[in-house]
């Protein structure tokens, strides 16, 4: 399912743009990010947070003319570019939504089709290539995103469509879930820290960057704190999908451990992410939405936590 070549369109996101000469500096105190780490070859998962370190929205950020494109869940897209409108008042950048300004699929193993576009697109999770307005960014192995200008969405379709199957969103977010990457939802807004959705694994928090918003706790947590919440891939055999936020429970603790974060359909079961305590988890009894609920099943993640790597970033 997740594992087939296919494509589909990418509508649950907005695209932010903030452009200008002062662009990368301003952003620089404002995401767990490092803009330096940016080029022409290479994008970046990151998260805004708050001053107390809870994330705000997390998103793909890329190069892009003079200056940057973040993709993010589309509700969250309004509430951050008038939070960051008023940070941005002494410095040369302007911000926009540029949602549709832009065409965005998700592709799942389709290098050959790509390549047929002109876009011979690196192995490796975060590589960028560029063909004429096209451009392709790696995701994780076997996925990629690809983005044209709006204008070129039927045209682009169409050539997708001749050698690829045109699926549903749930398939792309099931590669996401596979891929351990979990993501902000209007939902769980301002819920969790970056380290509770493992976005240190992935190469969305430097540590060698300096300040920016929230990063005394970020970095506290990573070097002083023991994390008792982090992000775990389950299954669940229901036959329905729960919601971001939906908390889950064990029956060792009096209140909720969890909370969902992206769930999607499998073959066989329903697969997600959820941050949970580690106490719990390791259990291997936790209920969705009430302790009477339907159990969960521990997956693996497709990497380890490594605390001593994650801090050379």
């Amino acid at each position: 399912m997740a594992d087939s070549a296919f494509f589909c369109s990418l509508p649950h996101e907005g695209v932010l743009a903030v452009r200008g000469s002062d662009a990368a500096k301003f952003l620089q105190g404002q995401l767990t990010c490092n803009l330096n780490y940016l080029s022409d070859t290479q994008a970046s998962l990151g998260a805004r947070c708050t001053q107390k370190g809870r994330m705000q929205s997390s998103f793909r950020i890329l190069l892009q003319g003079d200056g940057v494109l973040m993709a993010m869940a589309t509700e969250l897209l309004e509430p951050q570019l008038a939070d960051l409108k008023k940070y941005a008042v002494f410095s040369k950048s302007k911000l926009t939504d540029e949602s549709a300004a832009w065409a965005r699929f998700g592709v799942s193993q389709a290098d050959p089709v790509l390549a047929s576009l002109g876009l011979e697109l690196p192995a490796e999770t975060d590589s960028v290539v560029r063909s004429d307005d096209l451009i392709a960014i790696r995701v994780s192995p076997g996925r990629a995103e690809l983005w044209a200008p709006a204008a070129q969405a039927e045209t682009l379709r169409s050539q997708l469509g001749s050698q690829l199957n045109e699926v549903e969103l749930n398939h792309w977010l099931l590669g996401q879930i596979r891929a351990g990457i979990g993501q902000v939802m209007p939902q769980t807004r301002e819920l969790f820290i970056p380290q509770m959705l493992n976005l240190q694994a992935v190469g969305g928090v430097s540590f060698k960057k300096g300040c920016y918003t929230g990063q005394e706790i970020v970095a506290r947590m990573q070097y002083l704190g023991k994390l008792k919440r982090r992000l775990y891939r389950l299954s669940l055999n229901a036959s329905e999908l729960p919601e971001p936020g939906t908390p889950l429970f064990s029956p060792t603790h009096n209140s909720a451990i969890g909370e969902v974060v992206i769930a999607a359909r499998a073959d066989q079961a329903i697969e997600l992410l959820a941050v949970l305590q580690a106490e719990a988890a390791e259990s291997g009894d936790v209920h969705v939405g009430t302790l009477e609920g339907p159990g969960l099943q521990l997956l693996d993640l497709p990497y380890q936590l490594d605390r001593d790597r994650e801090i050379q970033r």
